[in-house]
């Protein structure tokens, strides 16, 4: 067993999901602090694969493997976690105001699944407090840093565009990319917003005030989705991110379908209500991936994110349309030699195909059923 696996049986499995986070996520902030740290832990934790470089979003990334939201909601740790590997960060979500949160316990593992079930509720600084932390790093981050929002939860349905741009108009100076999070199951009547008539209105009041905030430079804008979506559904937003001139589509966010668990039951039932990350996500995610490309090619950035957990993974979502790939649940199994051994095996991949670049390989399973 490595050694965070011991770390992990022996010391954070014991603690609680959350106090556990707060511990790890403590201790890689800490190393992006301590001059010279930083160093040496990239250059045992990130080595570099030029193979695998990509160019995304009018972006240069050096390669297409990031971290999703949800680990560092307010934009605290972003030098510690690109130190690990993270090609790109994405923080959030992050509301117009700042709230706690659901009340405690709100994260449960599900170890013999390697996933996790959260009802964390956008706990966060607020979208103030977060601006003023990326502005004191803009210029000299070295990572793309993407800003995922989301609706207050105190804030009425009918004032929900209202609060999404306020956090735009905070935030779109300071992200190289922003996404739209109306899939989260943890905010009462987020998932409403994904129906198109809601989603159009509120996708444009963000793109305009994004353009306001920043009319020096287009801020890509994206749209995160649920997996739980129907296919007709998937479809419908897909053609309204075309038609509202959105850069891409995250997919997918977390599950509130419980199918098909190895745990035991009582422990599923324990965890209760929640979005369900990990392991078991793979294949609807995958599945949603599929769809969207087949809908609209590469008319769109697709950023392929649920149940990633090694090279092997991210190489099956390029081949299926993303450009993009995040993960997280596998991140707090695999401890920080994650992003290493994703990008080793992902550049063997990459050196097995027939592909000379990553993005020769984006939607080439698609492609070669087409051709068939």
């Amino acid at each position: 067993m490595s050694p965070y696996g011991l770390l992990f049986s022996g010391v954070l499995r014991r603690l609680d999901a959350e106090r556990a986070h707060r511990l790890a996520f403590g201790l890689i902030r800490l190393a992006a602090r301590v001059p010279g740290l930083r160093a040496v832990v990239r250059a045992a934790f990130a080595p570099a694969h030029p193979e695998l470089r990509v160019t995304a979003l009018g972006l240069d990334l050096p390669g297409p493997f990031g971290l999703a939201a949800g680990f560092d909601k307010n934009a605290v740790g972003v030098d510690g976690l690109a130190a690990l590997g993270f090609d790109f960060v994405e923080i959030g979500t992050v509301t117009a105001r700042p709230q706690p949160g659901n009340p405690l316990p709100r994260l449960f593992r599900l170890p013999r699944d390697r996933a996790l079930v959260n009802r964390m509720g956008f706990n966060n600084d607020g979208s103030a407090a977060v601006a003023a932390r990326l502005a004191r790093t803009t210029g000299r981050r070295g990572v793309v840093v993407g800003v995922n929002i989301g609706k207050t939860k105190a804030v009425p349905e009918s004032e929900s565009v209202a609060d999404y741009v306020a956090s735009t108009e905070r935030l779109a100076r300071h992200a190289d990319y922003l996404v739209v999070n109306v899939s989260s199951p943890n905010t009462p009547g987020l998932r409403d917003l994904q129906a198109a008539e809601r989603l159009r209105p509120l996708l444009a009041a963000v793109r305009a005030a994004a353009d306001r905030a920043v009319p020096e430079r287009r801020v890509p804008l994206l749209v995160k989705i649920a997996p739980d979506l129907a296919d007709e559904d998937i479809d419908a937003v897909a053609d309204l991110a075309v038609e509202a001139g959105l850069d891409g589509i995250v997919a997918t966010n977390t599950t509130i379908a419980r199918d098909g668990l190895a745990s035991d039951p009582a422990a599923v039932a324990a965890a209760g209500a929640g979005g369900l990350s990990g392991a078991p996500l793979r294949d609807r995610s995958l599945a949603v991936l599929r769809r969207l490309y087949a809908r609209v090619g590469d008319r769109l950035t697709l950023v392929g994110v649920g149940g990633v957990e090694t090279g092997d993974d991210v190489w099956e979502r390029v081949l299926a349309g993303a450009t993009l790939v995040q993960g997280y649940s596998g991140f707090i199994y695999a401890g920080p030699s994650w992003t290493r051994s994703v990008h080793r095996d992902l550049a063997l991949r990459l050196a097995a195909s027939p592909h000379t670049t990553l993005a020769d390989a984006v939607g080439a399973d698609a492609r070669k059923e087409e051709a068939a």
